[in-house]
């Protein structure tokens, strides 16, 4: 059952939004930028407040995600990465993006805090990010 609400459109925006943010990652990458996705609507906290739908998260300004604003993300759908996507929508967490609101990738070594949220770890290029559960408890 999925733990958030999306059509076909939905999931396709997802998996784009996936691709185009970690397609250099492999799947398991692309599903954790899902994870994060799918955490921020889910949250309804901090800089994620009233963004209730796919469509809110990937378009959010200020603060949303910078692939959206590259030409890459605009590219059709593949089969795989709605695959992926549906996963996500489907609830499947995987570590460091459990409860992750956050990524990026640094030129280096990953802080152990970015915005005063908490690493929780690195899966190749990227450094994901956690609220605490008393900030966030939707994601948990």
């Amino acid at each position: 059952m999925a733990v958030i609400k999306a059509n076909a459109e939905d999931t396709k925006l997802l998996a784009r939004l996936m691709r185009a943010e970690a397609e250099g990652e492999g799947d398991l990458g692309m599903l954790m930028v899902g994870n994060v996705g799918v955490n921020r609507i889910l949250g309804n906290c901090l800089d994620f407040k009233n963004i209730r739908s796919v469509s809110d998260m990937v378009f959010q300004r200020p603060g949303g995600f910078e692939a959206t604003i590259k030409g890459y993300f605009y590219q059709r759908a593949r089969d795989k990465d709605i695959r992926l996507a549906r996963r996500a929508i489907q609830g499947e967490r995987t570590h460091p993006a459990t409860n992750g609101l956050w990524f990026y990738r640094p030129t280096g070594g990953c802080p152990g805090t970015w915005y005063d949220q908490r690493n929780t770890g690195r899966y190749k290029a990227h450094c994901f990010f956690a609220p605490s559960r008393s900030d966030c408890p939707n994601v948990y």
